[in-house]
């Protein structure tokens, strides 16, 4: 197996223009990446380990860091949210799971969003319990889990991609397969992966010390989230300003505001509230704000980029495209006119300012 396409087409067909000219030749080393891959446990763990455990267990193996890959696929998180602000653009970051329905079709997938003009993405490491996630995510993690997908074969096939993309990659796991594996070995395995950021959903910031230890060692950017400080706000207003500090303070490469509270899924509207939140975020930090949780439709984008958010991410609507197609090749199909549709809104916003 290789980390390229591979679609049943007929003797007479011929694949898309536009999917062609996004797909590099098939490089053998993924045939022997994949050959020598270990499974890992972490993946088909049903319960996450106590976050506690965190402060009192070591960091496992630490490996040297590698040398980040050339071009502009070794941009930080950071450096490409500025990009994308100093061009007068919000930010497009898409989402997908990384190995649904296969990791052939997710390499294609990344390559394919680079194409389509993402500024950032953001690859879902599979894991068997996704309790943050909707249906259509926690169903994607189950397909990719079924189809094989381990953290080394995720790695592996990102070790080969990244240096391709224009845009820096972010990985989206759950605290569990991180410390199974060890916070040095996992984020040394990213960096090496050409991974740039890292967010894990279910770990508290303030929990962190080790693994921010072993990002910064490693040159990952550490992404929090704004949830937990959205709650915060609708019920404590003196303590809002501490924590949206903290919190800003602690991010990296952008700070995730979670539109909504509760679990990743496509909504009709976009929380009014955001609006606001957007605002008071920036009266504390001048880092990137990107939105995420609910946004599925153009309409839901311009609305936050016209909001003054300096990103938005799109997950769940973005996996219901490969995941509800009957074939990998239909569902690149409709990645790509879904995530076209959206970078034209954003570009449309830019027209009427």
């Amino acid at each position: 197996m290789a980390f390229a396409h591979k679609a049943s087409l007929s003797p007479s067909s011929s694949p898309p223009a536009s999917l062609t000219a996004a797909t590099p030749p098939v490089k053998p080393v993924f045939v022997r990446a994949l050959a020598t891959a270990s499974v890992d446990p972490a993946m088909a763990t049903p319960a996450a380990l106590g976050r506690h455990a965190v402060r009192a267990r070591a960091a496992a193996t630490t490996l040297a860091p590698a040398p980040l890959p050339a071009g502009n696929g070794g941009l930080s998180v950071a450096k490409a949210m500025s990009r994308a602000r100093d061009n007068g653009m919000t930010a497009f970051i898409p989402y997908i799971t990384a190995g649904d329905p296969d990791l052939a079709t997710t390499a294609e997938a990344l390559r394919l969003l680079d194409a389509c003009g993402a500024d950032v993405i953001e690859v879902g490491m599979p894991f068997s319990n996704p309790y943050a996630d909707g249906a259509v995510i926690q169903a994607s993690a189950a397909r990719a889990l079924a189809a094989g997908a381990t953290s080394d074969t995720v790695m592996a096939m990102l070790k080969e991609v990244t240096p391709e993309l224009s845009c820096p990659v972010v990985i989206f796991s759950y605290f569990n397969p991180i410390e199974r594996r060890g916070t040095g070995s996992f984020t040394a395995a990213a960096r090496e992966a050409g991974v740039r950021g890292l967010i894990v959903p279910d770990l508290p910031y303030t929990e962190a010390s080790v693994l921010s230890i072993e990002a910064k060692k490693n040159e990952i950017e550490l992404v929090w989230l704004m949830k937990r400080w959205v709650q915060v706000l609708l019920t404590t207003p003196t303590t809002k300003a501490e924590r949206m500090n903290e919190i800003t303070s602690a991010s990296e490469g952008f700070v995730y505001l979670v539109s909504i509270n509760g679990l990743t899924g496509a909504r009709p509207s976009v929380n009014p509230h955001v609006k606001d939140l957007l605002r008071e975020i920036k009266q504390v930090t001048d880092k990137a704000v990107a939105v995420g949780f609910g946004i599925s439709t153009p309409d839901h984008v311009r609305q936050v980029a016209q909001w003054g958010a300096d990103g938005v991410i799109i997950g769940s609507a973005m996996v219901k495209q490969l995941g509800e197609a009957n074939s990998p090749r239909e569902g690149l199909k409709r990645l790509e006119v879904y995530a076209r549709s959206l970078k034209d809104a954003l570009h449309a916003v830019i027209c009427t300012i």
